[in-house]
């Protein structure tokens, strides 16, 4: 089986000097393919910087590039042009992560859609897809993301924790799904259970969104707790059991949607 990882922070300072240990892990249980999520300018940069440090081939390793809803405060005149620069590099398969969180509130909600727009309008003129966050904010993501939908190449809700309706509504407008741990929380994700049956094929991708969101249901559990790629495993075990598919026939398909959705080559 072969599994990509659609969203990894690899440049988290809990993975300093552990990358290649890390990704060898994440290798040897079949993960052949991680895309590093960049959630500011200079996040974006570094991951960028891992892919070209740490995968010489060009073959494994991606990443985005955009400024997380948490940091739109951050935004200023350069943001554009910086993002732009590193959208143009190879290795950068998508805008983002980008989106809304009315959960935490660490920007305000007006900036946060203005640099939301900001990321959109870049992605419809470069014709790239978009790797997006939403927490408690799906009514007004959905309200944006329509004004965009029909030029924009591909768009994902990236670890989707939402109720059925907000679902549907993204399933409406044609986005992918990208599904984590969560699913594996008996104390907060059981309601992903029945919803990620669903989810089309063509539709569903994997994540770890590691080192966040260590998989509950995995056993033994790591003494330190943080999550890693190797572990989307037991994230495809979970939604393959409640999908009634075989982890093969998951992996088969949601392997070839990531694939398709950030334009990855195949790699033996």
């Amino acid at each position: 089986m072969q599994l990509i990882d659609i969203g990894v922070n690899l440049t988290n300072p809990c993975f300093a000097d552990k990358h290649q240990a890390v990704l060898d892990r994440a290798y040897a249980a079949g993960v052949c393919q991680l895309v590093l999520t960049g959630t500011s300018v200079e996040g974006s940069e570094q991951a960028l910087e891992l892919c070209r440090q740490l995968d010489e081939t060009a073959q494994r390793l991606f990443a985005t590039a955009g400024i997380h809803p948490h940091s739109a405060s951050d935004w200023n005149a350069d943001s554009d042009r910086q993002l732009r620069s590193l959208l143009k590099e190879p290795n950068v398969v998508a805008v983002g992560e980008c989106g809304l969180d009315f959960n935490r509130d660490f920007s305000p909600r007006p900036q946060q859609e203005k640099v939301l727009e900001e990321h959109l309008a870049m992605a419809v003129e470069l014709q790239m897809p978009v790797f997006l966050h939403e927490r408690d904010a799906s009514q007004r993501l959905l309200e944006i993301l329509r004004d965009y939908r029909d030029q924009l190449p591909a768009a994902v809700v990236h670890c989707f924790t939402g109720e059925k309706k907000a679902l549907f509504s993204y399933l409406d407008l044609d986005l992918h799904i990208g599904i984590t741990g969560w699913i594996c929380d008996e104390r907060r994700g059981t309601h992903l259970h029945p919803l990620v049956k669903e989810i089309k094929r063509g539709r569903l991708m994997l994540e770890s969104d590691a080192p966040y969101l260590l998989p509950r249901s995995l056993r033994p559990k790591p003494k330190n707790g943080r999550n890693e790629p190797a572990y989307l495993t037991e994230v495809l075990r979970e939604v393959a059991l409640h999908r009634g598919e075989s982890e093969e026939e998951l992996a088969a398909h949601s392997t070839a949607c990531a694939r398709a959705f950030y334009g990855l080559p195949t790699v033996d």
